[in-house]
Formats: structure tokens, sequence, C-alpha cells
């Protein structure tokens, strides 16, 4: 895995400048991420190899598909550790979650249960591809109350707004971050997300960015070069804050 990325050195992005990344699937057999131990730390082991030092990563909360928990995910996260540790490999593991804001999360916040965090308050959140949710903002707006800072995944990839772009200002002026999908800077989730993506990229709406590695398929496209332009523009602004995770 190293050499493959020592290969490709010259064309790559140097994700060293991102520091940390704050999305991605790597506890095995918990989502759609990677499946298995050994799967996991050629991934990790890959992300190292690209100039990353820390990895935090984020498995799905989304009831009706993964119906994972805070103590799952922590003893499962556990066992990865060991594995990486096993291996030598040289990262630093951090791990949150990704919720899917449903009525599960709806109970959690009603319970006053302790969502798993990316760093101190920060919560990283999606909510359908395919069309609007009915009570997102109630529901940011409760975590928070509950003195979360909610992280907005990929906000590129809801393009049913993609002619209402002031649903994603009211999101920003009420305080929230926002988190780009890298690989939607190279059209690998569409030319909508793309396009997306570089208008919240000039109009300063990121302050993180995150792989969302699932599989080998994502890690080998981070190699594309037509990341770099984009990428180097988001560092250069002074807006992300990748670094101090």
């Amino acid at each position: 895995m190293f050499s493959f990325w020592q290969k490709n050195n010259k064309e790559h992005f140097d994700f060293s400048l991102l520091g940390s990344d704050m999305h991605s699937h790597l506890i095995p057999g918990i989502d759609d991420g990677s499946q298995d131990l050994e799967t996991s730390a050629e991934l990790i082991n890959g992300m190292a190899a690209s100039g990353y030092k820390k990895l935090i990563t984020t498995p799905h909360i989304m009831w009706d598909m993964y119906k994972n928990t805070r103590g799952d995910i922590l003893q499962r996260f556990d066992v990865l550790k060991e594995k990486i540790k096993e291996k030598g490999i040289e990262i630093e593991l951090g791990v949150g979650a990704e919720y899917y804001l449903d009525d599960y999360v709806k109970e959690l916040l009603k319970k006053k249960e302790p969502l798993l965090t990316i760093s101190n308050n920060l919560v990283l959140v999606e909510f359908s591809l395919a069309s609007e949710p009915i009570d997102l903002r109630e529901i940011l707006f409760e975590m928070q109350m509950q003195g979360y800072l909610p992280v907005i995944a990929h906000p590129e990839r809801y393009v049913y707004y993609e002619r209402n772009k002031s649903f994603f200002e009211e999101l920003k002026s009420s305080g929230l971050l926002f988190q780009l999908n890298i690989l939607s800077l190279a059209g690998f989730y569409g030319k909508s997300a793309q396009e997306m993506a570089n208008y919240f990229i000039k109009n300063n709406f990121y302050e993180l960015a995150g792989t969302d590695l699932h599989n080998q398929h994502h890690l080998e496209a981070l190699l594309n070069p037509a990341l770099t332009l984009s990428l180097t523009k988001l560092v250069d602004s002074g807006k992300l804050i990748n670094q101090d995770l």
C-alpha cells in the first residue's frame, strides 16, 4: 500500500497539509465501509502513506440500516486500535459517528444521551440525499441547545437544494459548520455535487474537509490530481480547522 502511494506522490495532493481526516468508515463490519480488520488496516496504512497524521473514523448511526450504539462503536474501535498497533502503523486514531437525523437521534436527544463527537463538542450529522427533511432545523437546534456544534457532512451532495442556496446560508447563519467530501472536487458524486462544492469554496462555507473513506476505490480516487488546485485553495484560505482536531 505504501509503495502504491509512493509511486504517485508527485501527482496527488499532500494530505499532511490537512493533518487530520474527520470522516471515514473504517471500523469493520459495522456499516457500509470496511468489512474486516485486514481491509481496515490496509486503508489506514494507505491514509498514513498519503500524509495524514490523524484519522477520526465516523461509522454511520442510521437506525433503519445501521443500528449502532455508542457502546458498540467504542468497543469495536478498541479492537481496531489494537490491530493497528500490532501492524506498527504510525498514525493517531480517534472515533466519532455520523448521525443520520432520524427519530432515533431525536430520542437520544430527548433522553440527553451523550453523543459521539469528532472533537470537543463537534457532532457530524447527515440527512436524506433524496428529499428535504421535515424537522431538520428542530433537531439541529436541539443539538445546539444541549451544547453540541453540528457539522453538516457533505452539504454539496444535497443537490435538491441546488437552486435554493439560501437554505445553506440559513444553516451557516445559525452557527453550524460545513464539511467537504474531498472527492466531490473531482466529480466523484456527479457534476452537480462538484459545482456545489466549488460554490461553497468560493463563498467560504467549509471549515472541515473529510475523505468519507469507505473502501479501496475511495483511497485510490484521492490520488486524482484534479483535487489539488481546489484543495490547495481551500487550505490557503485559512478557514479549515482540520489541523486543530
